[in-house]
């Protein structure tokens, strides 16, 4: 509904007026990415080519006032923060269906790039440089008072010539104001920090508090990974994972890191998180280390690889929103269908659902 002040709102959604998509002009065409609770479509919106995020309502009344409220949220984030490392937000509508439209980057999920590249690694300067971009996001949202809570290769998205990275995903991103009502089991436990689901020193009723720093333990994680190009704590699943973190203190070697990549690494997964750098204090480190290091040499562009067939199922409650392969070592991506296969022209939104 429409208000004087260009303000449009509907129960929890609520959006300015030049954010509100007209579904009228809005074509969807061939799926490249599903999540737990969304699938992601290329389309077009005013002769302007996008990514579509289509968010299933859910069955039961308890299950649409959940996704409905972590859509409203998402919304108001995506509309709240724009940096050149955040996936640009175009607009969004709740009716006929609940729709995200961003834009659409071509390079395809950090994820599946790193896995086309295995047994190789990054070049040591292009996978800081992948790092600065990421810390670069997360110091925005941060500076915004927002969490991810979901920080992983999968939610990382590369553009057309692979040179810059961008992070999506906010389906988990919440207000730090309000982290004392989150659920903590949120995000991957491969990636998560202890404290999001480790709840052995709460006492009964009590509920999990936790911060921002939350997302530098994910950081390591996933800085830790560009440099070696290995999934992290490898032959173990993801619950042996959370246990080893959480319980043991386990964490993926150091050992082979150059000395100062290897302090950053260390500090931003230590085990109390007022230990943790902040992304401000991260990025400065990684510029120091950047400078220390000689020029890249001189490398053949990698084949593009298109994401559009693989359609994998999520790996956490969120919604990947570009998935491409599986976490697992040694899986190759899936293809669709026959009858899944893209469609060649775009077809109308409103045949969509």
């Amino acid at each position: 509904m429409g208000s004087g002040n260009g303000v449009y709102s509907v129960d929890e959604f609520s959006l300015d007026a030049k954010w509100l998509i007209d579904p009228k002009h809005l074509f969807v065409g061939p799926r490249i990415g599903e999540g737990a609770h969304a699938k992601v479509y290329e389309g077009k919106y005013k002769n302007q080519t996008v990514a579509v995020k289509i968010v299933h309502r859910g069955d039961t009344p308890e299950e649409i006032a959940k996704r409905e409220g972590r859509f409203a949220r998402e919304v108001a984030m995506l509309s709240k923060v724009q940096h050149k490392n955040l996936v640009k937000f175009i607009g969004a509508c709740k009716e006929p269906v609940m729709v995200i439209v961003t834009e659409l980057l071509l390079g395809g999920t950090l994820r599946k790039y790193l896995f086309n590249m295995r047994p190789r690694c990054l070049d040591t300067r292009v996978a800081v440089g992948f790092a600065l971009d990421i810390a670069r996001a997360m110091e925005c949202l941060h500076s915004h008072g927002i969490i991810h809570r979901d920080l992983k290769p999968e939610n990382l998205i590369l553009t057309a010539d692979h040179k810059t990275v961008k992070l999506a995903d906010f389906g988990l991103a919440r207000e730090e104001t309000l982290t004392e009502m989150m659920t903590a089991e949120t995000g991957t436990y491969r990636w998560m920090a202890p404290e999001l689901y480790s709840t052995v020193t709460l006492r009964h009723g009590e509920k999990k508090h936790y911060n921002h720093k939350v997302d530098a333990y994910s950081f390591a994680i996933v800085l830790w990974e560009l440099v070696h190009n290995k999934l992290p704590f490898e032959g173990m699943s993801n619950l042996q994972a959370a246990y080893a973190a959480a319980f043991k203190n386990v964490r993926p070697s150091a050992e082979n890191l150059p000395e100062d990549l290897a302090l950053i690494v260390t500090s931003c997964w230590k085990e109390d998180p007022n230990d943790r750098p902040n992304f401000s204090q991260i990025i400065q480190m990684l510029l120091h280390y950047l400078s220390t290091i000689s020029p890249a040499e001189p490398v053949i562009p990698l084949r593009i690889f298109r994401s559009e067939n693989a359609v994998l199922p999520p790996e956490s409650p969120g919604t990947s929103s570009l998935m491409a392969v599986r976490e697992e070592a040694g899986d190759t991506p899936k293809t669709n269908t026959e009858e899944e296969k893209p469609k060649g022209l775009f077809f109308c939104f409103n045949q969509c659902y």
